[in-house]
């Protein structure tokens, strides 16, 4: 190896590095900065009860502040995408992912279940997401946040968005009026 690969080499790993740091420090500053959106996640229960729908597969894609499809929240673990397990119980809504912090979403704290094209971390094509509007305990702001699902089987979309809805009082399905679609 020549002084002049030597010295391109240690520069390109130089940038590479740099790059890294950047990413690094900025999924940090998300971070902290989302915390407020979820300051305490809602315990994973020991027994959630019985399923009334489900469990199906489903990818876990990531939440972000309800209404803005954009604005992922990564505090919690809720920002990092994961194949995932949904089931719906009279108690809420159990996502079992792997790789990530398990979610519970309890039944009083689900505000709206709807479709949408996209969230931050993947758009799809004719509202193939299931997007969960849910108010966290604590949370800065009342609009709370929406959590996106991508159901392996697109036949499983509608039955996991009614089988939400009917959780919540007063609600109908497909009520994610202020989700803003790609």
């Amino acid at each position: 190896m020549t002084l002049r690969q030597g010295v391109t080499t240690a520069a390109m790993l130089a940038i590479l590095l740099l790059a890294w740091w950047g990413m690094r420090a900025g999924w940090e500053h998300r971070r902290r900065r989302t915390e407020a959106a979820a300051p305490v996640l809602p315990q994973v229960p020991d027994d959630p009860g019985p399923a009334t729908f489900g469990p199906l597969e489903s990818v876990y894609v990531s939440s972000t502040r309800a209404g803005d499809w954009l604005d992922r929240v990564v505090a919690h673990d809720l920002g990092v995408r994961s194949r995932a397990e949904v089931s719906v119980h009279a108690t809420g809504v159990l996502v079992r992912r792997a790789g990530a912090r398990d979610l519970f979403l309890p039944a009083q704290t689900l505000r709206g279940a709807g479709t949408a094209r996209g969230i931050a971390g993947k758009v799809v094509s004719r509202d193939g997401l299931v997007v969960l509007t849910w108010l966290p305990t604590g949370a800065d702001d009342e609009r709370g946040l929406d959590t996106g699902l991508l159901p392996r089987h697109a036949a499983d979309r509608d039955a996991l968005v009614d089988a939400v809805a009917a959780l919540i009082p007063d609600t109908p399905a497909a009520s994610l009026g202020t989700q803003e679609k790609p």
